[in-house]
């Protein structure tokens, strides 16, 4: 019996020993990787042969002996993975969303490579940014010969940037290495607004906002669209705030103590004659669709205290948007003049503490308005137990637009 059972386990091990044995056979036989296409992540009918893809996207790579893979890269920079997705006919993996087009090697452009135990394979394929995207600029009112900077994304490989009246800029282009912001001199001879759009060999972005548009929109320039009621002083120097457009509203005042709620004595407030916010006909659009916009100079640093701004009807402050950049940047300044955007569904209620301007937001236009004929209100207060040493800002050019 004991020899039966001794031969017995010499049999199993031996089984066990040929299976080990075709195994590793098998892992190293395993050929160097191929890639015959890439296909979309989603079902049917999107799940087909690829023939372009961009930053960001999922997508399945589809070839043999990829099991083992340990690097992808998508225009040679390096992607990374979750094994787990793998098998030795497919990959999931997502194309890098931050992939630095700027700075990619040239030579690698549109390339898909994978690395395994086995081998790599390089494989031709399109990997392209979408066209630019634009969603913001420094100063929508700068003069010819200013520096701006332009917000977006996909500002890769850029070919021009054109202004209204098709004036072209195509050289000094400076761009970020993740492709978000692109900075370029104003070009001179613009004379009526419009959209700008910025160019690169992928496509072309036009920004959803007009440039230098003195026109549309405008409740208070503080010169020839001037509801200026009352307030702070009236100033046009422009040596004091390089780069004004005009005459603006200057709002300053030292020593703005803690717990300052008198804006009225200190020349810290814009209070505008009455104008429509928006056509009588529009009161029932969306107001995610309607923003306010001003253009703001700060001098001396902001490190406490609010700018509250508001059509307050009747003086209800039921409804106010608190300006308080410092709370993003410390001791914050503007390095010239700024356009300030601000959505007017951002327009809230006080909060369960009564503060202004801190609670929900405002759900419709009639809510806000009250009516279409109502003034613009700026005043800077000091909520806060900080003082405030010095006080040094300018506004111009109060507008409220319709985005499309």
């Amino acid at each position: 019996m004991q020899t039966y059972r001794l031969r017995k386990a010499g049999l199993y091990g031996w089984l066990v020993l040929c299976i080990l044995c075709l195994y590793a056979c098998k892992k190293n036989n395993e050929g160097a990787p191929a890639i015959t296409r890439l296909r979309a992540i989603s079902p049917a009918p999107n799940d087909s042969t690829l023939t372009v893809a961009g930053p960001g996207q999922t997508v399945v790579i589809q070839g043999s002996n990829l099991a083992s893979a340990r690097e992808v890269y998508f225009n040679g920079y390096p992607s990374p993975f979750n094994s787990a997705l793998f098998s030795d006919a497919s990959m999931v993996v997502t194309i890098p969303a931050d992939m630095p087009f700027a700075n990619l090697d040239q030579t690698k452009l549109n390339t898909v490579r994978v690395v395994t135990a086995h081998g790599e394979v390089t494989y031709s394929f399109p990997i392209v940014p979408p066209p630019p995207i634009i969603t913001a600029m420094s100063h929508e009112n700068a003069a010819g010969g200013a520096t701006v900077i332009i917000s977006g994304n996909n500002f890769f490989y850029i070919d021009k940037v054109t202004f209204p009246g098709n004036k072209t800029v195509t050289s000094g282009i400076v761009t970020n290495a993740s492709g978000t912001t692109l900075q370029v001199t104003v070009p001179t001879g613009i004379t009526n607004g419009g959209k700008i759009s910025v160019s690169n060999r992928y496509g072309t972005g036009t920004s959803a906002f007009p440039f230098g548009d003195f026109t549309t929109g405008v409740l208070c320039n503080f010169d020839n669209v001037n509801t200026f009621s009352w307030g702070c002083s009236i100033e046009s120097d422009a040596t004091a705030f390089p780069g004004a457009t005009g005459s603006y509203a200057h709002l300053r005042q030292s020593d703005v103590g803690a717990n300052a709620w008198d804006w009225y004595n200190g020349k810290r407030g814009v209070i505008t004659n009455h104008a429509d916010w928006v056509p009588a006909a529009n009161l029932n659009d969306p107001i995610a669709a309607y923003v306010m916009k001003f253009d703001v100079y700060v001098k001396q640093p902001l490190s406490t205290g609010c700018l509250y701004i508001g059509p307050m009807p009747d003086d209800n402050w039921q409804y106010m948007y608190r300006f308080e950049p410092w709370k993003q940047k410390a001791n914050f300044t503007t390095s010239g003049w700024n356009t300030v955007t601000i959505p007017l569904s951002q327009f809230k209620a006080k909060d369960n503490n009564g503060t202004n301007g801190a609670g929900s937001s405002v759900a419709s236009l009639n809510a806000l308005l009250g009516n279409i004929d109502e003034v613009v209100k700026m005043m800077f207060v000091n909520d806060t137990g900080t003082p405030l040493a010095e006080l040094d800002m300018a506004i111009d050019n109060i507008k409220v637009i319709k985005l499309q």
